[in-house]
This record gives structure tokens, C-alpha cells and sequence, in this order.
């Protein structure tokens, strides 16, 4: 069952992976909220891509290549979920 009792609680230090501490560090070099922003985005492509079994930098490269002349309601095939190489 899904609630919004959602509390807001101090996060010890051990309770946190290594990783995630160098994760959110980097955030503090971003620059400005809306380059944290555009990074995140970029990060959650990448993540997506892993997820989904693509190279990150094939799925991206292809993607900025196509997406200026995609057309709207192709958008979606962009997706890591659905994504095929454009190129062969």
C-alpha cells in the first residue's frame, strides 16, 4: 500500500556505499542547478542503457545523432528500453 507518510530522516554515514559518497560529492562541482540538472538527465540515460543491456556510448552517440531529425511521435523508439542502432 502505497502512503505519503513519507518521514525525512538523518542518513548515518556507514549507511551509505562508498560509491553513492563520491556520486553526491560530484554534485556539489556541477556549477548551477540547471547543469545539475542537465547532468542528471544525462546520468539517468546512461544508467537506463546499462539497465537495458546497451553500450552507453553507442546508445548515446546514435541517439544525439538522430535526434534533430527524429519526428515527434517517433520519440519513444529513442528509448534504451526500445533503442535499435541506427547505424549498422
Amino acid at each position: 500500500m502505497i502512503t505519503d507518510d513519507f518521514e525525512p530522516r538523518e542518513v548515518r554515514e556507514d549507511e551509505v556505499p562508498p560509491h553513492v559518497w563520491e556520486f553526491w560529492s560530484n554534485w556539489l562541482f556541477a556549477g548551477s542547478l540547471r547543469a545539475g540538472q542537465r547532468a542528471a538527465v544525462i546520468m539517468s540515460l546512461i544508467q537506463s542503457a546499462k539497465l537495458n543491456g546497451r553500450d552507453p556510448y553507442r546508445y548515446l552517440k546514435d541517439v544525439l545523432e538522430r535526434l534533430p531529425t527524429q519526428s515527434a511521435s517517433r520519440l519513444d523508439e529513442l528509448l534504451p528500453h526500445r533503442w535499435r542502432c541506427g547505424r549498422a
